[in-house]
């Protein structure tokens, strides 16, 4: 077909695509954690349902086809999480709820810390091991949700493989912070990474670019070692920021993975003329890298009103954001990070999207 490399489309075709899908699906809202510690106060949860039905409305009220995920290959999922970390994440609910006086959520009160590195054999023990944070409850709905918001991003990528078109994944809970066998920062698979390997085992050479204002700590551990996968982030600086342990510009990459992580963290405050300009410089490195699909690890978090946000970024800023990021010569499949609840929520996501068609 004309226009097409190695079944993928060319800029020339690509630049005449840009109807939007939304792959979503209902049974991640099944994840209602009720609370989370920050500081040592325990607060509401804001990674709550109602992030996902906001999000829904905003693209529903835009009139984008909604469409339900495909289920995406067990293979696909246990290439990035090992067998006991999956294990872990689809029995421990259960488990828990079996100890004489449980909480309603699994919650670790304890880790391994730096020296300790026997594998428990106790539910209590492999939270501690599987769950870096207190942000990331395990409820009775808790995996099927996480299970959900898989698929939706492997179908988005799917969908983007088959035919040319942008997808959208809205993806809760969201994916990042989730390493290869450990939950964090509301996050349990990681939903990118899976999509990105998946783009890669059916032979395209994928990337991730990730604009969430936290680093995606996750993503940069599982392929920190990896050469196939180019990964991109631009965070706020995270010397007094979440994850604070990773998403430093010296972070490139070791083995045969150095030179394919580039972190480019934003001081706090950074407003949309920054951020912009960031991101361009990240789409000039990802197309000099030879990427072919490009992966987009969306947050909302940024703008200016995020209840977990040090960034200033506008609404029109996202809107800028989507059509400088459209203009990436390949298929892009945008999958669902942060964005906490704010007035602005959904228009940001609205006007990323439209900039994104309109670019």
């Amino acid at each position: 077909m004309t226009g097409f490399r190695d079944g993928l489309p060319g800029p020339a075709v690509w630049s005449n695509i840009r109807r939007m899908k939304v792959i979503y699906s209902p049974k991640q809202e099944l994840h209602a954690p009720e609370s989370f510690i920050s500081s040592g106060r325990v607060l509401p949860s804001p990674e709550c349902p109602e992030r996902a039905d906001r999000l829904f409305a905003a693209v529903r009220g835009a009139g984008h086809e909604i469409t339900a995920p495909d289920p995406a290959p067990e293979s696909a999922i246990a290439a990035i999480h090992s067998i006991d970390y999956l294990r872990f994440l689809a029995t421990a609910h259960t488990r828990w709820q079996a100890l004489p006086t449980p909480s309603p959520s699994v919650i670790p009160n304890m880790h391994p810390g730096r020296h300790m590195d026997h594998y428990p054999a106790h539910v209590v023990g492999q939270a501690g091991w599987h769950m870096a944070d207190t942000a990331c409850p395990i409820g009775p709905g808790t995996w099927e949700a996480a299970r959900a918001a898989a698929d939706c991003a492997v179908t988005a990528a799917a969908d983007v493989l088959s035919n040319g078109s942008p997808a959208y994944a809205l993806c809760r809970p969201p994916g990042h912070h989730a390493y290869h066998d450990q939950a964090g920062g509301f996050c349990f698979l990681n939903n990118v990474a899976i999509a990105a390997d998946w783009v890669r085992e059916q032979g395209h050479r994928a990337a991730i670019l990730d604009i969430d204002v936290h680093h995606g700590n996750g993503t940069q551990g599982i392929f920190y070692h990896r050469k196939d996968i180019y990964f991109v982030s631009i965070h706020a600086d995270p010397s007094n920021f979440y994850p604070f342990f990773a998403g430093y510009a010296g972070e490139r990459g070791a083995g045969e993975g150095l030179g394919f992580n580039l972190n480019l963290p934003q001081a706090p405050g950074t407003g949309d003329e920054g951020w912009l300009q960031t991101i361009d410089y990240a789409l000039t490195e990802l197309q000099r890298n030879g990427t072919e699909v490009l992966l987009l690890s969306l947050g909302l978090d940024p703008q200016e009103n995020d209840p977990l946000g040090v960034l200033k970024i506008t609404t029109e800023g996202f809107r800028r954001a989507g059509a400088a990021i459209s203009a990436f010569p390949g298929p892009v499949a945008i999958i669902q990070e942060g964005g906490y609840l704010c007035e602005e929520l959904g228009a940001n996501l609205a006007a990323f999207l439209d900039g994104f068609e309109n670019g």
